[in-house]
């Protein structure tokens, strides 16, 4: 057997406050949602005027990450790239990029999602919320 890390509320509180910051800091309105290493929601926010629909794809995002233990852009570039197959795979829905996992030990123990502006930007956020963490 192994032991392996997991994340804390306390973590989760930390995840959303720096993708937060990040948000408020360039004026823009998103959802940030943070998934455990299953892809379980265990923390979510939705900023003032973020879209309604921004919701359900931060949400997707950050699954994807989880359960793909890598940025979820790497699976919208594979895609772009004409593996077209991979819009198949189950329980993967935010093929789109600003979903990041969260490493530690060289593990993934989670992941963070946002959605609401440019992908980059969405992107930029959530390697912020992982930054507020791990740094």
């Amino acid at each position: 057997m192994i032991t392996k890390s997991a994340l804390t509320e306390a973590d989760v509180t930390t995840l959303i406050a720096g993708a937060k910051s990040e948000a408020q800091k360039n004026s823009w309105a998103v959802s940030i949602a943070v998934m455990d290493d299953g892809g379980h929601l265990l923390g979510f926010l939705r900023l003032d005027g973020a879209a309604v629909f921004s919701a359900s794809v931060a949400v997707e995002k950050a699954k994807t990450a989880a359960l793909g233990c890598r940025e979820s852009k790497n699976f919208e570039d594979m895609i772009n790239n004409g593996r077209y197959a991979f819009l198949s795979v189950p329980t993967m829905q935010g093929l789109l990029e600003g979903g990041v996992p969260v490493i530690h030990g060289g593990r993934v123990v989670g992941a963070i999602g946002v959605s609401g502006v440019k992908s980059n930007e969405d992107a930029q956020i959530a390697k912020a919320g992982v930054a507020a963490l791990l740094t």
